[in-house]
């Protein structure tokens, strides 16, 4: 038990940190130099580390081996929409080596996405058969997922409920597979390797095709709720006059603040989100009214938001993805001092608000790193 906690803690901190050197890994875990030497060695021969001479330097003495995440060792990323269906390829060094949208043209059922997913995967093989193990599959649902079997309990733009889609995929693919909600896989993604690196507390919210979600970090551990389904701050309400919500109340964030909005004033259909991000920034700076005028409008619901996640959470830090990152962008300073205007002094004043930085990956990393949980929890296991 002591040895498989160590080698967890090894290859998590080699996973999580990018390449360490040995010397480093002794003092970070306390344990002795033949310990750490041996525990690497044997993540070296199970193929999920890689041990390096380190570059040349001044210091006096051996410079110590670096060790490595093997990033041949994969998992899958699978990421459904409203109008398309996202598979990835990530290696166990944070890193995604393919990604393939495959657009539907129409809201995919459950059984399509999975066929869909499964048939990109078919043709993954090729850059599979260099992989040297593929973990399995996670999957970036933007819905409510029961975190123990990985059904869809309602994922509203999908149209989807009660939905064991993580079953279905696994029965179409062969892999075990895991899923959760694409939010809270979001911040766990930013959180560990990108803008929230570092912050033990932390809201993140990103904003897509099927509306609004949110992940909250907490003391440096997710805050998912009882049954997973915390965080959903897209239904959080800013205006009290606003039209019905899907979900059935009035003036929610995602009624307020959307994509098809920003869309219809750019006369675009479509967009992903580094092509919406241009688009925007492009009307802006050419002063079209029309845009700045929703811009302003969804960054004032926005901030209302943001106000009560401050003031409920008490962050340090919150991460805007997707079309949300988009519009901060925009103009960096005006949303911090919109929720520092409503927001409660106390919580305010050390509050950063930034834009995620793993961009259209985010939700393939945070897939993969949910695929990956099993082996980092346990690398000693057959």
């Amino acid at each position: 038990t002591v040895r498989r906690h160590n080698l967890s803690t090894v290859l998590g901190m080699v996973h999580r940190g990018g390449p360490v050197a040995r010397s480093a890994l002794t003092q970070a875990t306390g344990l002795n130099r033949s310990t750490i030497g041996a525990l690497v060695a044997e993540l070296v021969e199970q193929g999920l580390v890689l041990e390096r001479e380190p570059e040349t330097s001044n210091r006096v003495g051996r410079p110590s081996p670096v060790v490595a995440a093997d990033g041949s060792v994969v998992a899958l990323a699978v990421n459904p929409e409203i109008d398309a269906v996202t598979v990835g390829v990530v290696g166990l060094d944070a890193q995604v080596h393919r990604r393939v949208r495959y657009p539907t043209g129409h809201v995919p059922t459950a059984q399509e996405a999975a066929a869909i997913a499964s048939a990109v995967i078919d043709g993954l093989r090729p850059d599979l058969a260099s992989a040297s193990r593929v973990v399995g599959i996670g999957v970036a649902v933007p819905g409510l997922v029961r975190e123990d079997d990985g059904v869809v309990r309602l994922a509203p733009h999908l149209e989807w409920s009660e939905e064991p889609f993580a079953a279905e995929l696994a029965a179409a693919t062969g892999y075990p597979v895991l899923a959760a909600n694409d939010a809270h896989l979001g911040a766990n993604a930013e959180r560990l390797f990108g803008a929230g690196k570092g912050a033990a507390d932390l809201v993140y919210l990103n904003g897509g095709a099927s509306g609004i979600g949110a992940g909250v970090i907490v003391g440096g551990a997710p805050l998912t709720g009882i049954s997973g389904y915390a965080g959903e701050l897209g239904h959080t309400l800013v205006n009290s006059s606003g039209v019905r919500c899907h979900c059935g109340a009035i003036g929610c964030l995602e009624t307020e603040v959307s994509q098809r909005a920003l869309l219809r004033v750019l006369g675009l259909e479509s967009a992903d989100p580094d092509e919406l991000s241009r688009a925007l920034r492009v009307a802006v700076e050419a002063g079209e009214a029309g845009v700045t005028a929703e811009v302003d409008r969804q960054l004032g619901f926005l901030a209302t938001a943001l106000r009560n996640a401050t003031n409920v959470f008490d962050p340090e830090r919150i991460v805007l993805g997707g079309f949300l990152g988009a519009l901060h962008e925009l103009a960096p300073e005006r949303l911090p001092e919109l929720v520092a205007a409503q927001a409660l002094a106390a919580s305010a004043e050390t509050l950063t608000i930034t834009r995620a930085a793993l961009g259209s990956d985010i939700l393939l990393i945070g897939a993969a790193e949910l695929a990956f949980t099993p082996l980092l929890a346990s690398p000693s296991a057959p």
